[in-house]
């Protein structure tokens, strides 16, 4: 816990996914918006605009150990063997690992990598009878446990080829919400699957990011009203949310994750192309919220890293690069006028 403790944040960052297909641009990109810790923290580009495997889910499913998926007409399903579409996912896969590992040749400091999450990845990958893995609480722990042994393998795959990375983990679970609520639909799509237990969805959070040992982990959901609570008590050290979605009844829980020195990643720039206002403009909800909470000014640079609102997938190149040298721009605003 002290090494968590003592983990140096970088002030920004990026969510995950990039535009484009081209490996070695987005990693060029990413490297370059962050290029130390002062500016921010550089990440394992997703990109999911070249197909089935580099999509969230093909990409997370292509990490599973002794689990195997092929996409169907209606998404992602649990196979026999290994086909070409995890292949796909894993060839993809390296070569995003070769280009980062090209552009952060001699980097020190934090470096981050994002897979989806057990209960999203229960949420979409279909059971051979085409349900949901959602539909079967042993598939569902399966579904876990074989994340948890591939991540383990990725993460010692990505120090081998950054050795002077401090690697951060992160989970993306955009589908938390609707499982905690019973909201996933059915193959029917006339009903829904059954809310899983808050304390069942806790204890599957707890068991896959208790790999990352001696590591940060985040978790991160840019769907309205996130868990605080329960991603806290899950193990994260950081959440990660779209800002705009907030509301007063979150401050409480925000409050007492702060306090707790939980960090909070606050997706504050636009994640598709839109104008983008002054640095201390796009921070200034963030400045509101501290003083509503009557939290204490100077803790906000070391309390919040500032990202894109979601993936930028969805964004122009051109756009994607303004955004990321954005977040650190703002970061900065934030660190020297906290009030």
């Amino acid at each position: 816990m002290s090494e968590k403790s003592d983990f140096k944040w970088g002030p920004a960052t990026g969510v995950g996914s990039m535009p484009g297909g081209d490996a070695r641009e987005a990693a060029k990109t990413v490297t370059g918006s962050f290029e130390n810790a002062e500016q921010g923290t550089p990440f394992l580009a997703e990109l999911p605009a070249r197909g089935p495997g580099a999509d969230m889910i093909g990409r997370t499913a292509g990490l599973l150990v002794d689990v195997y998926a092929r996409v169907e007409p209606s998404g992602w399903r649990v196979g026999d063997r290994p086909g070409r579409d995890t292949k796909r996912a894993r060839s993809w896969l390296g070569e995003d690992l070769d280009a980062l590992e090209e552009f952060t040749q001699g980097y020190e400091g934090p470096l981050k990598v994002q897979v989806v999450g057990p209960w999203t990845l229960a949420a979409a990958l279909e059971l051979r009878n085409g349900e949901a893995a959602l539909s079967d609480p042993g598939a569902c722990r399966d579904l876990a446990g074989s994340l948890a042994e591939g991540l383990r393998e990725h993460l010692a795959d990505v120090r081998r080829r950054v050795p002077g990375a401090q690697v951060v983990l992160q989970l993306d679970e955009p589908s938390l919400i609707s499982v905690l609520r019973g909201q996933v639909k059915t193959a029917s799509t006339y009903r829904t699957h059954r809310a899983v237990d808050r304390q069942v969805v806790e204890s599957g959070l707890r068991d896959v990011l208790a790999v990352h040992t001696g590591g940060p982990v985040v978790v991160h959901s840019c769907a309205p009203d996130v868990p605080f609570a329960l991603l806290r008590r899950s193990g994260a050290d950081a959440i990660s949310f779209d800002f705009s979605l907030l509301t007063e009844r979150d401050d409480d829980t925000i409050g007492e994750a702060v306090e707790a020195g939980t960090k909070l990643f606050a997706g504050v720039v636009p994640g598709v192309d839109s104008p983008l206002s002054d640095p201390a403009g796009s921070v200034m909800g963030v400045r509101t919220l501290w003083r509503r909470l009557g939290l204490n000014p100077g803790s906000l640079a070391e309390s919040v890293v500032v990202t894109p609102s979601c993936g930028l997938a969805g964004a122009s190149p051109a756009y994607a690069r303004a955004a990321l040298a954005h977040c650190a721009r703002a970061a900065r605003s934030l660190a020297d006028n906290p009030e």
